[in-house]
């Protein structure tokens, strides 16, 4: 991608670009993260090789690493095979072909120097949310290890957790045994090798399938059973719920009509009140006569038309309201309210608040308690005495005893004797009194039979309504009392529904320490290694020191004694032991020099005229060719290093 120099950013000139090109990396993990992670199973494979070192255990298989394959004589061929350049110019090949070299000439000349290798360890800096407190320098070990060859009965009950076979239980109790037993058993079973034991090996096989078969039906049995029980309380439950719709649905309905109920005996009361009304207000005038407006009664009864008139005969008490409305300016203006104010008494505007007193006569707690208490006792004193002395009082009137006034008979009616010739019309007039007394006699039995009707209903009356009230408060006592069971029905379910995911979040928060813990077990074995590899490479590293120290001594200690012995011969010596000592020099490698190259000549000899063979027969039509047109301008031959070759 094209990235901006901001030095030259709005620069014309061809030196000073206004941009470059740069290669945009595709690792997307940040910096600091370290890039030589090889995998989980490379991880695992030298776990095993530490644990194998530390605990000595020959039983431990390290698996082979895999490599990738190569490919050497297939597609990555170009990667391991080189072709050699030939200069087919030349009339005469040369003998020796220099490689060519991907050097380039504007790289600094310490670039391609022979760098050292990278070493096999390294030091690596960690962070970590530990102290250094905290930072273990054990390095990690096993829970436990197990001796070859031996197999601990523990270790069999390491697949139990909890909630599955802990806390243990008669079931566990019997699979442990049962797995003794089947230990014992099988530690008893003759060997495979011994063939003259072999039926009784099968015998006991036999024998042993037919225990575990029986044991598996019983356990089978065993299960339906514990499936019964479940089907049959299951059973049962839908038979309460069910019972519980039906009685829901019962006290529903009975709701509804009690309801209705309700609402027929108000109407028929509503109608009853109205009847009566309507009979006393025809019983207060059983003539139909009319009577005049006694205008005193009126104003002594308060409920009467004159205070409280009814709508419905045109009267209309808030008509005519603003008339009575007070106008004053002291109570209109802002001038007229001063005035007032200015006019009423200070006590009104200002009122004085006397903070009564406590009285308080500076004795302790005890002392007015005990005070009060004689006090109390003196006035109860007191009043039980005035009640022992206290004379007879009249009996007192009866509260709601009336007088009720005789009627005064009304006077005989004076008569007229008539003459004799009225008699027969005084005859008919007694008719008809008699007949207006019956007529008058019988309105009072039917009154007085009304009277009697009604007292009856009231007492019926009274006593439904007794009844009906008891009903409706036993049916408010058993719905709540079947709203409480519901309620403590769900809160146990709330209970067990919290109880369950209680133990989830217990089991997980166990998964994330025991996570947890191995991720520190993991920190702690990378800060062993960082400790261990940072101790090897300090001790290498002073090792590699004193030994070039040490060699240093000994070359110089080795120099100085060769410069003693060297000095001592130069001093002794001869010119015969000179002329000795150069012959020895010239036979031993200057001779040997000369016969190495003349042995190379003649190899080279004798490869020439194969060459030459091979040349002619490759190069032959082209020499010719070139023969034909021959080219002036024969060029200089370099070699692949850019250098003219002085080979011929």
């Amino acid at each position: 991608k094209q990235v901006p120099v901001y030095r030259a950013m709005f620069s014309d000139l061809y030196r000073f670009p206004r941009g470059e090109y740069k290669l945009s990396g595709r690792d997307n993990l940040p910096g600091f993260v370290s890039r030589d992670w090889q995998g989980y199973e490379n991880q695992h494979r030298e776990a095993m090789i530490h644990y194998a070192k530390i605990n000595y255990d020959p039983s431990i298989k390290i698996p082979r690493q895999p490599f990738k394959d190569p490919q050497v004589s297939g597609a990555n061929r170009y990667k391991y095979h080189r072709r050699p350049i030939i200069p087919f110019l030349q009339q005469i090949p040369p003998e020796v072909l220099l490689q060519p070299t991907n050097v380039d000439p504007l790289k600094p000349p310490g670039y391609y120097a022979e760098k050292p290798p990278t070493p096999a360890t390294r030091s690596v800096e960690v962070q970590t949310m530990y102290r250094d407190s905290e930072a273990q320098t054990d390095p990690y070990t096993p829970e436990y290890v197990v001796r070859p060859g031996s197999q601990t009965e523990l270790l069999t009950l390491a697949t139990l957790s909890y909630g599955r076979g802990l806390p243990a239980g008669l079931a566990e109790v019997e699979m442990i045994e049962r797995a003794r037993a089947k230990r014992a058993w099988e530690a008893s079973l003759p060997p495979l090798h011994d063939m003259s034991q072999a039926d009784k090996r099968r015998k006991m096989m036999d024998e042993q399938e037919r225990q575990e078969w029986t044991m598996r039906e019983t356990e089978i049995e065993r299960l339906q059973e514990a499936r019964l029980k479940v089907l049959q309380q299951i059973l049962k439950q839908r038979e309460t719920d069910h019972n519980e719709l039906n009685t829901k649905r019962m006290d529903r309905l009975w709701a509804v009509k009690r309801q209705e109920n309700d609402e027929r005996i108000k109407k028929i009361r509503r109608e009853h009140i109205k009847g009566i009304r309507k009979l006393i207000a025809k019983r207060e005038n059983v003539e139909g006569k009319l009577t005049r407006r006694d205008i005193g009664k009126d104003y002594a009864d308060p409920a009467s038309q004159t205070y409280a008139p009814v709508t419905r005969y045109g009267v209309f008490m808030d008509q005519g309201s603003e008339k009575r409305k007070v106008k004053s300016r002291h109570l209109d203006t802002y001038e007229g309210l001063l005035e007032l104010e200015q006019s009423l008494p200070d006590f009104v505007t200002q009122p004085r608040v006397h903070v009564p007193k406590l009285k308080h006569d500076g004795k302790s707690s005890v002392a007015r308690r005990s005070a009060r208490r004689q006090q109390e006792l003196k006035e109860i004193t007191d009043s039980i005495a005035a009640a022992k002395h206290k004379a007879k009082e009249p009996p007192k009137p009866l509260r709601f005893l009336e007088k009720i006034e005789k009627v005064i008979p009304r006077p005989p009616t004076p008569t007229v004797k008539a003459p004799a010739e009225n008699e027969q019309q005084k005859i008919k007039k007694n008719e008809k009194q008699a007949v207006l007394s019956k007529q008058r006699q019988h309105r009072l039995d039917q009154h007085k039979n009304f009277v009697i009707n009604e007292e009856m209903e009231n007492l019926q009356g009274e006593s439904v309504g007794k009844m009906l009230d008891y009903l409706s408060k036993e049916l408010v006592r058993l719905q709540e009392e079947r709203r409480i069971h519901a309620f403590a029905m769900l809160a146990e379910r709330e209970r067990r529904m919290r109880e369950a995911e209680e133990s989830g979040m217990r089991q997980i928060e166990e998964r994330r320490r025991r996570e947890e813990d191995e991720m520190f077990k993991q920190v702690v074995k990378v800060h062993q290694d960082t400790v261990d590899t940072y101790l090897e490479t300090i001790i290498l590293e002073s090792v590699e020191k004193t030994a070039d120290e040490q060699a240093v001594k000994e070359i110089k200690e080795t120099a100085r004694k060769i410069n003693i012995v060297a000095h001592e011969l130069e001093e002794n010596r001869t010119e015969l032991d000179s002329q000795e000592i150069v012959s020895e020099l010239t036979n031993m490698f200057l001779f040997p020099e000369v016969q190495k190259r003349i042995i190379r000549e003649k190899v080279k000899d004798n490869q020439r005229k194969y060459l030459l063979a091979a040349h002619a027969t490759i190069h032959g039509d082209t020499e010719a060719a070139m023969a034909e047109h021959p080219n002036p301008d024969q060029p200089d031959t370099f070699d692949g290093m850019g250098r003219e070759s002085t080979i011929p």
